[in-house]
């Protein structure tokens, strides 16, 4: 009979000096990957805070903080355990939360919080109507220490707890898909912070914000995978975590107080580039299998890749975005390539019901960009406006169900038996100049032909 998994299958637990907000699987194969895999990772323990109370901290602690990277690739299985994590928390566990952000110790602290997480407005600032952020202000104006729920009052307490105490600033950036994650994240703290005053922004203004591109397909493990880490190693692992062989991790700022070597990550003075490209191509064409491909029956991308009908639409599509993107033919030609490549993986069950969550979120930073661009060129921006068209009708219930906590806007507008009244209300709450006639004639007709496939 195979043993629990333990500490003792890992590296020794390092002293924490890094801390995460967000922990899950994607964060768990990537960033911890990355500090596992460095020569000075004796040195560099991770604190984990999870986005809300869940079991998965418990059977983490259990493990000792180790757990197994099942790396699933077109050839077969790698199992590798990963001892970065030191010491798992819950969401609630403030306290703890805090005395991280007050350690002398402290040098990074990244967070994967989903778009979602962010909680911003229309215009990119925090949304204080959101309850949980105008709770979390009340709380922080009564008592700093108090327990904060959103990711910008999470992040704003533990850096006015570390300023009481006297520490240094520490490098804070986000791993999420959002363009200029590390300028969002220092934003919506920072408009927290300003309903505080001065001294809580010169709080905020005092930390390094990272920004960083991240890439590396996570879908969630299942049984079956769970069953597969077991024969691989003879342990038992609550929590593993599947992957793919490829990773990627682009990342411009300072580190005030140190890092990790992180072997294989790029530094660059400029995250753009690669931000976009991955940010369109590959997120981007999950989005269009997330809603097309569902809707026709599919469960996972390596389905849908290999399905004639939506490889077609999701090479339209790349042949419009990088009509848009600054990095070099050759280099975005081999990434294409090489997305194809990763996206037919068999060993890779990334389902498109998990893609298609939170698309509100989603459509306006991955698609909507390459179509104003087309359309600002005189293009139709059929490929983008596919995709859009393929939300709606997801909206509209059909394939992957809808999964989004900021999104009853969008659902809403999509309600109702005629369909050019829906796309006309959806685009309208995306970008009102986005749903002049010609658009919202194109989109119409794609939603027919979408339906008709």
């Amino acid at each position: 009979m195979s043993a629990p998994l333990s500490r003792a299958d890992a590296r020794p637990a390092a002293p924490i000096r890094l801390l995460h907000l967000g922990m899950g699987n994607f964060h768990r194969a990537h960033q911890a990957w990355y500090t596992e895999h460095s020569a000075d990772a004796d040195q560099w323990g991770y604190a984990e805070f999870s986005g809300a109370d869940t079991p998965m901290v418990d059977d983490l602690n259990e493990q000792g903080g180790a757990y197994t990277l099942l790396v699933r690739g077109a050839d077969g299985d790698r199992p590798e355990v990963i001892g970065a994590i030191t010491s798992a928390h819950q969401a609630s566990d403030q306290e703890a939360w805090l005395g991280y952000w007050e350690s002398p110790g402290l040098a990074v602290v990244t967070i994967t919080v989903t778009e979602f997480g962010y909680c911003r407005a229309d215009d990119g600032g925090l949304d204080f109507d959101n309850p949980a952020v105008a709770a979390d202000l009340a709380t922080l104006q009564t008592d700093p220490r108090g327990l904060v729920v959103s990711a910008p009052g999470r992040l704003l307490a533990g850096i006015l707890a570390r300023v009481a105490a006297g520490q240094g600033p520490v490098a804070v950036f986000s791993c999420d898909n959002l363009p200029d994650n590390g300028k969002v994240a220092r934003r919506v703290v920072g408009d927290l912070a300003a309903r505080l005053g001065p001294e809580a922004v010169a709080a905020v203004e005092a930390q390094s914000w990272v920004t960083s591109m991240v890439d590396r397909i996570t879908p969630r493990a299942t049984d079956v995978e769970i069953a597969a880490v077991a024969e691989l190693t003879d342990r038992v692992d609550r929590v593993p975590i599947v992957t793919e062989p490829f990773s990627e991790w682009v990342i411009a700022g300072d580190f005030p107080a140190g890092r990790p070597e992180w072997p294989g990550a790029t530094f660059v003075d400029e995250v753009e580039p690669f931000e976009q490209r991955k940010l369109w191509l590959l997120n981007g064409s999950h989005s269009l299998m997330a809603y097309a491909a569902s809707a026709r029956g599919h469960e996972a991308v390596s389905d849908a890749i290999n399905d004639p009908v939506v490889r077609a639409w999701v090479e339209e599509w790349w042949d419009e975005a990088v009509r848009h993107l600054t990095l070099d033919a050759d280099h975005l030609a081999a990434y294409r390539a090489a997305l194809a490549e990763r996206f037919a993986n068999p060993n890779i069950r990334h389902l498109l019901a998990q893609i298609a969550a939170d698309g509100s979120q989603k459509v306006p930073v991955r698609i909507l960009p390459t179509l104003r661009a087309e359309l600002a060129e005189g293009r139709s921006g059929r490929g983008a406006a596919r995709v859009v068209a393929a939300w709606i009708r997801h909206l509209r219930g059909a394939g992957a169900p809808v999964v989004d906590g900021a999104g009853q806007r969008f659902v809403a507008a999509a309600e109702g038996p005629d369909v050019t009244t829906a796309v006309r209300g959806v685009l309208n709450e995306l970008d009102p100049a986005l749903a002049t006639d010609e658009v919202v004639s194109l989109v119409d007709g794609l939603v027919g032909e979408l339906a008709r496939s």
